[in-house]
């Protein structure tokens, strides 16, 4: 049996809600602010809050309620006030349940804007209000939900537009260039019979990126290669309107793409081709500077030949390179690594050039500033997020607060990166880890993957040379398969080869770039 409750006096906790779907709603503040003067003017004790945020009222699964009703069950206090009974539940057998567990464990509800007493009339008009709050919430839904169709059917955005368009100022799409372009090419080059893994190394080597400003990755081409609505075919629901929108690609190349999708061989042969084929994703043709992918072919002997081949003459005729002997770039490729690991002067430049550049990472740093920023950003989110609460919701509060929810990302960012870089391995820890990784078996294709992912960001490939691009920054052509000569000043200027520029360290962003690379392996 449930314990009388006195009529006044005892412990209380205040819940509040307020419901993404009604930005009209009292806010949380305003909420507990007028619960804490109730429970003063009646002699509660308050000694806890919860307040559930952007959380619909139709559902119980919302995690301060939980904790709230976990909590009833110590028994520490013995009420629980809201504003209205619509904060408990909108959904009249799920309120009536609420308060029927909470009066199980000796917990009453009480309302500041209603008054209910314990009676068969304030019982039966509980339960009628109950029904109110769910006949709203139902009626809201429909509303929003007719709001939304009525929307669709005049074609205009409901959602977040796919990559390569935008919403215009009437409320529908828009094609967004140099987006749209990027579409267009992906679409080409499948038709042209360019790999997805080539198409994807390609967009990240030229910086593109997608349309929530990461990488390209092998899943993101999916969605984006089904969706019709490339072919202007506007579809929400049941609403659908051909040629509701701008069309990016013609109907005829967006068929032919997803046949050649459906015929698509599986990709694990292609896997165990780019795991064999050392430098994959990271050569390029240097006369045309498009990727250069895996091939391979069974001479009239029987004789497995390996190569790899230019895009653009492969897939468009379009580009003169020669096919390139796999076996023969990649051990061009791995002896120059393999020549300066082997020498204790690259090491000591590389060594000083580090110790060089944590201290001006460090002197430059801008925390300070950067968590100031972060704080007033957060500030005005804040603020945001209370004027939305009260009602004040337009498109340009819409658009603020995605700029301010932009920024503070980018500052988080910021923090993250400045916070790595003074938090560090020492110099001694990378020369202790430079000197065992050229102790590695180097006929083992696990380590020489380690080698090239940790040292090489591109190779270029000429007729008479190839030009690496390291991830320390410099770049070396090799004119033959003969190691190039090491300085003779460590930390002042790199190994290079006869005829590569000279230079040091004074361009720390590319020495950033290089230990931002290796020292996740430091310390493994």
């Amino acid at each position: 049996m449930p314990k009388k409750k006195k009529d006044h006096g005892g412990n209380a906790v205040i819940y509040a809600r307020y419901s993404s779907h009604n930005q009209s709603e009292v806010s949380i503040e305003q909420q507990v602010d007028a619960c804490e003067k109730y429970a003063a003017r009646n002699g509660y004790t308050v000694v806890d809050r919860y307040a559930d945020r952007a959380v619909s009222g139709r559902t119980d699964k919302r995690p301060a309620f939980q904790k709230m009703m976990k909590d009833a069950r110590s028994g520490s206090f013995d009420y629980v006030i809201a504003w209205k009974s619509n904060r408990i539940g909108r959904n009249m057998i799920q309120a009536m349940n609420t308060a029927a567990a909470l009066a199980a464990l000796g917990v009453a509800c009480l309302y500041v804007e209603e008054d209910f007493d314990d009676t068969a009339s304030g019982r039966f008009a509980l339960r009628n209000m109950m029904n109110v709050n769910q006949f709203y919430s139902e009626n809201m839904a429909e509303d929003i939900r007719r709001g939304m169709l009525d929307s669709a059917s005049r074609g205009c955005v409901n959602s977040k537009p796919p990559y390569g368009y935008r919403r215009g100022a009437d409320g529908r799409f828009e094609i967004d260039e140099p987006a749209a372009a990027v579409v267009r090419q992906i679409f080409d080059r499948v038709l042209r019979g360019w790999s997805i893994f080539d198409i994807m190394t390609d967009l990240n080597r030229r910086g593109i990126r997608t349309g929530s400003g990461g990488e390209w990755k092998k899943q993101s081409f999916g969605r984006l290669l089904s969706n019709d609505r490339y072919t202007g075919r506007y579809h929400w629901d049941e609403i659908v309107i051909e040629d509701g929108m701008p069309a990016i690609v013609d109907r005829s190349t967006f068929d032919r793409v997803q046949l050649i999708l459906k015929t698509k061989k599986k990709p694990r042969g292609k896997q165990r081709m780019n795991d064999e084929y050392l430098l994959s994703g990271k050569l390029f043709c240097g006369e045309c500077g498009s990727p250069m992918s895996a091939l391979s072919g069974t001479g009239k002997s029987g004789k497995k030949f390996m190569y790899y081949t230019c895009n653009r003459r492969r897939y468009e005729h379009a580009c003169e390179k020669k096919n390139v002997p796999k076996d023969v770039i990649e051990k061009q490729v791995l002896e120059y690594i393999r020549s300066q690991l082997m020498n204790d002067e690259f090491i000591d430049w590389v060594v000083a050039g580090y110790d060089k550049v944590v201290a001006e990472i460090r002197a430059d740093s801008e925390r300070l500033q950067l968590d100031a920023e972060l704080k007033d950003v957060n500030r005005r989110i804040k603020n945001m997020l209370q004027a939305i609460e009260i009602g004040v919701i337009n498109e340009a509060t819409q658009e603020r607060m995605q700029e301010l929810l932009e920024t503070r990302r980018d500052l988080e960012e910021a923090i993250r990166l400045d916070e790595a870089a003074n938090s560090i391995p020492e110099p001694d820890e990378v020369r202790f880890w430079l000197e065992g990784l050229r102790a590695g078996d180097f006929s083992s294709r696990k380590y020489q993957r380690e080698l090239i992912s940790t040292f090489v960001h591109a190779v270029y490939v000429y007729d008479d040379r190839l030009v690496l691009r390291l991830n320390y920054g410099q770049e070396i052509s090799l004119k033959d398969e003969k190691p190039p000569e090491i300085s003779d000043t460590p930390g002042c200027s790199p190994p290079v080869s006869s005829g590569a520029p000279d230079a040091s360290f004074e361009n720390t962003s590319f020495m950033v770039s290089f230990f931002q690379v290796t020292l996740p392996l430091v310390r493994q």
